[in-house]
């Protein structure tokens, strides 16, 4: 009957919630503005951790072989700034000669890194010394993140990051060779491109008193951190120039006084007797595999060549700039 509240279900039972009347609160809206869109999902190549973005953008990206997801600094490993992680370039000197050398030559130094535990001997003793008198900061580096700063090469346990490296104007470099008292030897590589060879040129042009090296902006080795090593600091103290045209850069030299010597197998004069070797020298050197190209052999006063055994078919480009260097200076 009605308001026969006996009736089973006749009265609602009070509930457990919150509030006077027992009743549940409400989400607020929380569970339907939840239950809204976000609109379209973005693309792959948008979206940074997808591994579309990573092979668009790998710079950019916060996932790299270099920041690895979920990588963790080893214990007892003292962590190196991921901004300084990166493969050594131009701007990495790199094994204790080297080191040393660019310290003594005063160079700007970035960074400058020495690896716990390495074995002290004097050439370490001096870079600490330059370091704490020029105020120059060793970060301590265990040898792996030295070696992964370093790509693996052969650090020596210390390495110092230079500025980005600055290249002279080839005029520049005349004038200052013209106006030194002596007379000027300049070395000029025509397609050189293995990175070695180029700083063993450089090592030997500054043994034997070269006052600079002309490079190729294309097509050839630049200065690297093998460049670096290989000159055992000597780019320090030796100018590198670039060149957009080097056959332009060799008539200047020519019109300015300089005697423009290529090295050639088959040149017609032997690199002993070279004339005009008292005055301003233009050394050229050929590339490792094809030697001169055509247009830079046409622009050479004078072919010259090395003596050598005829089993043997050619020189190695930084042994035959040596042993030319050495002749040129000798004749002197």
């Amino acid at each position: 009957m009605p308001g026969n509240s006996q009736r089973k279900g006749a009265v609602r039972k009070r509930g457990k919630g919150v509030g006077p009347t027992g009743r549940t609160a409400g989400s607020g809206g929380r569970v339907k503005r939840g239950l809204e869109g976000k609109g379209p999902t973005p693309k792959a190549e948008d979206r940074p951790y997808h591994k579309a973005y990573r092979k668009r953008r790998p710079e950019e990206s916060p996932i790299s072989g270099e920041r690895p997801r979920g990588r963790r600094t080893p214990p007892g490993e003292q962590r190196v700034r991921q901004g300084a992680a990166k493969a050594p370039g131009a701007d990495w000197v790199i094994g204790r000669n080297p080191v040393l050398e660019a310290l003594q030559a005063d160079l700007p130094v970035r960074r400058a890194y020495l690896m716990e535990g390495a074995d002290r001997d004097s050439r370490i003793a001096d870079i600490l010394k330059i370091s704490a008198e020029k105020g120059i900061t060793l970060l301590q580096a265990s040898r792996s993140e030295l070696d992964r700063l370093t790509a693996g090469a052969v650090h020596q346990g210390v390495a110092i990051q230079l500025p980005e490296y600055e290249y002279a104007h080839p005029n520049d470099l005349l004038e200052d060779a013209l106006a030194d008292d002596d007379a000027p030897i300049v070395v000029a590589c025509d397609h050189i491109t293995d990175p070695r060879n180029l700083g063993a040129i450089i090592r030997s042009a500054a043994a034997f008193g070269a006052v600079g090296v002309i490079l190729p902006e294309r097509r050839s080795a630049h200065m690297t951190a093998a460049s670096w090593k290989t000159s055992a600091g000597a780019a320090a103290r030796v100018p590198v120039a670039l060149a957009t045209n080097l056959n332009r850069v060799m008539r200047d030299y020519a019109e300015a006084g300089f005697v423009v010597v290529g090295l050639a197998g088959e040149g017609e004069v032997d690199i002993a007797e070279i004339p005009g070797v008292d005055g301003p020298v233009l050394l050229v050197v050929g590339s490792e595999g094809d030697g001169l190209s055509q247009l830079v052999r046409k622009n050479c006063d004078v072919l010259a060549s090395i003596p050598i055994a005829s089993e043997v078919e050619s020189l190695n480009a930084s042994v035959a700039a040596s042993i030319a260097l050495y002749e040129v200076a000798r004749s002197r």
